[in-house]
């Protein structure tokens, strides 16, 4: 066995480390997706798409190639493992893959990497090394079977760790519903991460918080009473309530504007899109420079 010093190249994922932080990034990644799909040369837009976008089955709309529709969106969701910025978008544009017919969507998230490309993720050093999770949810968000997203982040330090956007596989029939059961995809998440993190000597002797912006989802995972809110949620996301009771998880209010996971869930303006980013923690490296300056 070699030692080959600090990790600095690994599946992809390129890796600066100093003694500030540790910043992880994907760009000579991003320029491969962009000479692939020959969008080297296109002009660069803000966020991954238009504000207000809602995407559905286009069964009249201009079909596309859809071995390359795929492969657009294959090559995409590899670089949401330093992207939680595009998770969304690109778990939106992969539910047409079977009838493709939103090229421009899928182009409209190539043209973001372009002018993004040496974004991802850093971590300070110095902060305090505690686990919290964000949870929300769209509710029937879906133009086709009126399904809601489901999204979290966990973030450790200043970073994100873990995060997710995915569509709900039930039909809900309120926004409590539905931010109820992201708030259990993500418990159970939370109880993963635990387990990881202890295996590494970091384990949390109090309840994992949970920021929901809903206070009858919360007040639901505390209260065992069933009400018209809450009668067709299936069995298995009374989980929740369980872990709440007993000091598991605790799940707290927080403000829908500093709500992280909205950008895990919807599309969003450009002035709110840059500052969910800045609380993910995915900055440009120019942006950080000083702070992994290698030494």
């Amino acid at each position: 066995m070699s030692d080959l010093g600090m990790m600095h190249y690994f599946l992809g994922i390129e890796v600066v480390q100093s003694t500030n932080g540790i910043f992880i990034s994907q760009k000579k990644y991003v320029q491969d997706i962009l000479d692939k799909f020959r969008m080297k040369d296109c002009n660069p837009v803000s966020t991954p798409t238009e504000f207000g976008l809602k995407l559905n089955k286009d069964h009249e709309g201009k079909k596309v190639d859809s071995t390359r529709y795929k492969q657009i969106v294959g090559s995409l969701m590899y670089l949401t493992a330093t992207r939680p910025d595009i998770m969304y978008y690109v778990s939106l544009i992969s539910r047409y893959m079977e009838n493709p017919t939103h090229l421009l969507a899928a182009k409209r998230i190539l043209r973001y990497l372009q002018g993004t490309r040496d974004f991802g993720l850093f971590y300070k050093k110095g902060e305090k090394l505690e686990l919290f999770r964000f949870t929300n949810s769209d509710y029937a968000g879906d133009q086709d079977d009126r399904r809601s997203t489901s999204g979290y982040v966990f973030m450790l330090g200043t970073g994100a760790v873990s995060w997710s956007s995915k569509k709900q596989p039930i039909v809900t029939l309120s926004a409590t519903e539905a931010k109820f059961i992201a708030a259990t995809a993500c418990a159970c998440q939370a109880i993963w991460l635990g387990s990881i993190l202890e295996e590494l000597q970091f384990k949390q002797d109090e309840a994992t918080i949970v920021f929901c912006d809903n206070n009858s989802a919360i007040k639901l995972a505390n209260n065992p009473v069933l009400h018209g809110r809450s009668r067709l949620i299936d069995v298995k996301y009374y989980f929740l309530r369980d872990l709440s009771n007993d000091g598991t998880i605790k799940l707290v209010y927080c403000r829908s504007e500093d709500q992280v996971t909205d950008i895990q869930t919807k599309p969003l303006k450009l002035a709110t899109f840059v500052k969910l980013c800045g609380l993910l923690g995915v900055w440009s490296r120019a942006a950080v420079k000083e702070d992994f300056a290698e030494g």
